[in-house]
């Protein structure tokens, strides 16, 4: 027996592997890209305009045109694209590939800034052909960088309609894989002049392991403003902060609530949709998604956004959740009209009227004709409002539908609810809350709107009698159904959170999922601030509070920085959630650091954010002494110019900080500030940069940075998985997450291993941190 199974998990792993090297659409020759149950249902919808069905079918079939986005907030933006423009861009139009004539990439019209680009050529063509063999390594190198992201352009939508200001709270309900949670971080940090935005991003995810692949995201952008949590969306809890020194609720400003979905609008990259793709999921997933929506708005601020959206184009996970959640807030919210925020952006009106058929084919146009056989399967929220004056006011109209044939993109729904007032059963029931959770005794006392948010999941029980009231009431078949979105552990964790959103039992906690170490904040009498602020001579304002370690007991290896705001989050609800992840690492402990005065080195991922506070081990260099420190392994003082060879023999051994500012005045060399962390030897000197941040900053200083044939088997098979991760593919996404770290970490030690004979005293304990995030 053993052997026969070992025989098969040996013949799915071929299968598996055979599939995934021959990259989109090889290995699938059995799937047919075509599904007359799905035609037949659109069909009659009704969605797309008449004449146009054929169009919308042919687009269905077409491989995905990739796309890329620009990080927006970081300095460097305007670097890289006018490096994309006068060198790879250039390189590749007028190609031809396999008959197919790639064009020049065309920017998106609705994009702000020039800084999303879309091409005509498939993921598979950009990465298995020769002909684009730099230009694939260009998008892997900075997509690990953190400096453009590898994402679908409907996928960019959600995060612009939020409009974003840096002061913002923001959650982001279903979080994973991470590419729009990046987006948020990006607007919250619009200006690179101010290390710690008043603002943060909350990114939560049911799915443990898809938390990691998040974390993976978001450490690219290097922000000390996000926290990625593990819970399930419609429970997730409600949280508290320190306000003008009483308790009071955490309410966030913006809301991101991109909820699991069918995803028939994913089928020209998923293809697997095809074949699977039955009304019935639907209808299972219905009701989940209000769940899940009903729990952001009720957390979402008075006058706060939330946006809601799928990547599936039907009726009952779009306009039927968003006309529910509409007729329970009774006037609390309302959908916000958007047709202004994207000029450029083609996209078709909700619709108002709909119909639901079940798995067999039969049709319902009304809840009063579904036999009550069906009523645990289909609910009266999954159709369209029978009063037309009630219709009429929810305004369905103002919710966008993307089709893929109008622009060249994926299917897309989305809208945009603004919160009037609190929500009804929150006014209804405060003394509910006081029995259902003892930790809510103390959010009735404050100010009116800090008494309004339910601190539980689930509606009361009066209300979930009404009809359409509650979501649907099927809970426990609705968790089963989170499946589709790679979440098997719903249920799980709606059980152990039912009912109430306090401390869940410590013991439950670790049963699923990796056991997160503590997070530390140190005190500002903390000995490691002994050295660490005589050394690299912190300026006062040093906000000493918002550092902190994963440990508890022994020597702490590395130190991270949080916002201040952040802070408050944390210390108030340690009990409350489940933090996977959160900060940003400042300095790393080293073995040799205490002989030469501090036992910390700079890291480079916290260089932008620790850097203002920074007063001495700084050596301003030259573009031409960067192009030294970034080429050369360990190049020896004398190799700087002359002014940068000045500043550095002036200084001790040790860590430092290699700073180039522009020169307004010379337009031919980068145009913006770089910082990089460094370490002063005996008689030579280096950086310690990871090596794609390297390939970075060497092609914003005009050096070519091509990796020959020689022994890229392996590494272009890590650069591919590394490329996948800013595509929002759910399938592809998921075995990407555990092997990024250790790719990463391994390349770093390759990096940085070799050449240390300079009598350089560098630290021993570097090399192991380099290429990762700790």
């Amino acid at each position: 027996m053993g052997k026969r199974s070992r025989q098969r998990q040996k013949t799915q792993t071929a299968g598996r592997d055979s599939r995934d090297n021959a990259g989109w659409g090889a290995g699938y020759a059995d799937i047919v890209k075509e599904n007359k149950l799905f035609e037949h249902y659109y069909k009659e919808q009704g969605l797309v305009p008449e004449g146009e069905f054929e169009q919308f079918m042919e687009a269905m079939r077409e491989p995905l045109p990739a796309t890329i986005r620009i990080t927006g907030y970081k300095s460097h933006a305007k670097e890289i694209l006018h490096c994309l423009k006068e060198k790879y861009f250039k390189d590749i139009q007028e190609l031809e590939i396999d008959g197919q004539k790639i064009e020049a990439p065309q920017g998106l019209s609705w994009y702000p800034d020039d800084q999303a680009w879309q091409t005509n050529m498939s993921r598979k063509i950009i990465r298995k052909s020769p002909l684009l063999e730099k230009f694939h390594q260009f998008l892997v190198s900075e997509t690990e960088s953190g400096n453009i992201s590898r994402q679908e352009a409907v996928s960019m939508i959600p995060p612009l309609l939020l409009k974003i200001e840096p002061h913002h709270k923001i959650l982001d309900m279903c979080a994973a894989p991470g590419s729009k949670t990046a987006q948020l971080i990006e607007m919250l940090h619009a200006d690179m002049d101010v290390p710690f935005p008043q603002g943060f991003v909350i990114a939560n995810d049911v799915d443990n392991k898809r938390c990691y692949l998040l974390v993976h995201q978001a450490k690219r952008l290097n922000s000390p403003c996000i926290m990625v949590v593990n819970h399930d969306a419609s429970c997730i809890p409600t949280l508290k902060i320190d306000s003008d020194g009483k308790k009071d609720i955490l309410f966030y400003d913006r809301i991101l609530c991109d909820v699991p979905c069918s995803g028939d609008g994913t089928m020209r990259k998923n293809i697997d949709v095809w074949k699977k793709w039955t009304t019935s999921n639907s209808l299972h997933l219905h009701g989940l998604q209000l769940r899940i929506a009903v729990r952001g708005v009720e957390q979402l601020a008075v006058g706060g956004r939330m946006v809601y959206s799928t990547c599936s184009l039907n009726p009952i996970e779009d306009e039927a959740v968003i006309a529910a959640l509409l007729e329970k807030s009774e006037g609390a919210l309302e959908l916000a009209d958007s047709s202004a925020d994207l000029p450029g952006l083609k996209w078709m009106p909700g619709v108002t009227s709909w119909k639901l058929m079940t798995k067999d084919g039969q049709w319902y146009s009304d809840w009063s004709e579904v036999p009550s056989s069906r009523h645990t399967q289909i609910r009266p929220t999954m159709f369209p409002p029978k009063e037309p004056e009630k219709l009429a006011g929810m305004h369905l109209e103002r919710c966008m539908r993307i089709l893929p044939h109008h622009q060249n993109t994926g299917g897309f729904f989305v809208a945009v609810l603004v919160k009037k007032a609190p929500m009804p059963w929150n006014k209804r029931y405060p003394k509910l809350r006081k029995d259902v959770s003892s930790s809510s005794a103390a959010q009735t006392g404050g100010s009116p709107a800090a008494s309004t948010p339910a601190d539980t999941p689930h509606l009361p029980e009066s209300a979930q009698g009404e009809e359409g009231a509650g979501p649907a009431g099927k809970v426990s078949g609705e968790a089963e159904e989170e499946a589709p979105k790679g979440a098997p552990l719903a249920q799980e964790t709606t059980a152990k959170q039912d009912g109430v959103c306090g401390p869940p039992p410590l013991k439950k906690m670790k049963l699923f999922g990796y056991k997160e170490d503590p997070f530390v904040f140190l005190t500002e009498e903390d000995p490691v601030f002994t050295t660490i602020q005589s050394f690299y001579d912190l300026s006062p304002d040093f906000p000493k509070l918002n550092v902190l370690t994963r440990t508890h007991e022994g020597k702490k290896r590395h130190l991270y920085m949080v916002s201040k705001e952040l802070r408050n989050v944390l210390l108030n609800n340690s009990e409350r959630m489940k933090v996977i992840n959160t900060g940003v690492k400042v300095w790393s402990r080293n073995s040799d650091g205490e002989e030469f005065g501090c036992a910390f080195r700079l890291a480079q991922e916290g260089i932008y954010t620790l850097q203002p506070y920074i007063r001495s081990r700084i050596i301003r260099v030259s573009v031409e002494d960067i192009k030294v420190l970034l080429t050369q392994e360990n190049p020896f003082l004398s190799k700087l110019e002359e002014d940068a060879h000045a500043q550095a023999k002036k200084l001790g051994m040790g860590s430092i900080v290699l700073k180039y500012i522009p020169n307004p005045n010379n337009p031919a060399e980068p145009q913006c500030p770089i910082q990089l962390c460094g370490w002063r030897g005996k008689t030579s000197i280096r950086a310690f940069v990871p090596r794609n941040e390297r390939f970075h900053y060497l092609r914003m200083l005009g050096v070519e940075v091509f990796r020959d044939k020689q022994g890229l088997g392996q590494k272009k098979r890590d650069g591919e998985k590394e490329g996948k991760e800013g595509v929002e593919d759910e399938d592809e996404v998921e075995k990407v997450a555990e092997e990024e770290e250790g790719a990463a970490e391994n390349e770093g030690e390759l990096d940085l291993e070799n050449g240390n004979g300079n009598g350089s005293s560098e630290p021993k304990t570097d090399s192991s941190n380099q290429g990762t995030s700790g």
